[in-house]
């Protein structure tokens, strides 16, 4: 099967965001793990005077987890669906909280200033030029400025990728199947096997000049499976040399 790119990626996403909630919902850990990942950034002052960007933000869980994280930053969210951003947008949320609809690849032609961290939750399989993607998460960081990524990486081990077939093809396929967007489920789980190990990605971070590169898994069933992967935009004094 040939995976969902582009507009057909995001055509897809607009017609499943009638029911994305409710299946991720049924995924143990699925919020918990997106919180645990938004405090990784480790964020100082609860975010205050703070400008972050949450790249790929879908129907914003992972938007409520940088606000939990960090309440007293400025969050602008953006995705390139906008179905899921319509799911999002239909929700409450403080006047500090913006959403945009872009995609990932027209970052650095926004005019956007400088952010002091980027939050990317499920994002990089979906793209078609991850390199160029994180040129332009570089672009729009500012020098010391922090990036997370929180990503279905697998370990590398026979077991986790085991694993993840066996989950796909008897609870995700099925519930995507049934609420008609089977096809994106599909997707999902190709795009994970197809994607970049920990360490593959670890390495494509460092290539991209990202600095202080490390992975850690979530916990439980999706340990070995899903992981926070964090760095830094090198600071003025680094960059300069």
């Amino acid at each position: 099967m040939t995976l969902l790119r582009d507009t057909d990626l995001a055509c897809a996403f607009d017609h499943a965001s009638r029911t994305y909630d409710r299946l991720t919902a049924l995924n143990p850990g699925y919020r918990t793990d997106l919180l645990r990942s938004a405090r990784r950034l480790r964020l100082p002052r609860a975010g205050a005077g703070l400008h972050v960007l949450d790249l790929g933000c879908g129907t914003g869980a992972s938007t409520r987890a940088l606000l939990r994280a960090a309440p007293r930053a400025r969050i602008t969210a953006v995705d390139a669906s906008s179905g899921m951003l319509r799911r999002a947008l239909a929700k409450p949320w403080p006047a500090q909280v913006r959403f945009q609809h872009l995609t990932a690849e027209a970052l650095t032609a926004a005019g956007e200033e400088p952010y002091d961290a980027v939050f990317a939750a499920y994002l990089f399989r979906n793209v078609t030029d991850p390199d160029g993607v994180l040129a332009a998460v570089r672009s729009v960081l500012r020098p010391g400025g922090r990036l997370a990524v929180h990503e279905y990486s697998l370990s590398g081990s026979a077991i986790h990728r085991a694993l993840w077939t066996a989950v796909c093809h008897t609870v995700i396929i099925p519930a995507g199947t049934l609420s008609g967007d089977r096809a994106l489920y599909q997707h999902l789980w190709r795009s994970v096997l197809q994607f970049d190990t920990v360490p593959a990605f670890s390495t494509r971070l460092s290539d991209a000049g990202f600095t202080g590169v490390r992975a850690a898994p979530v916990a439980g069933w999706q340990a070995g499976i899903v992981h926070t992967f964090l760095a830094s935009r090198e600071s003025a004094a680094e960059d300069a040399r």
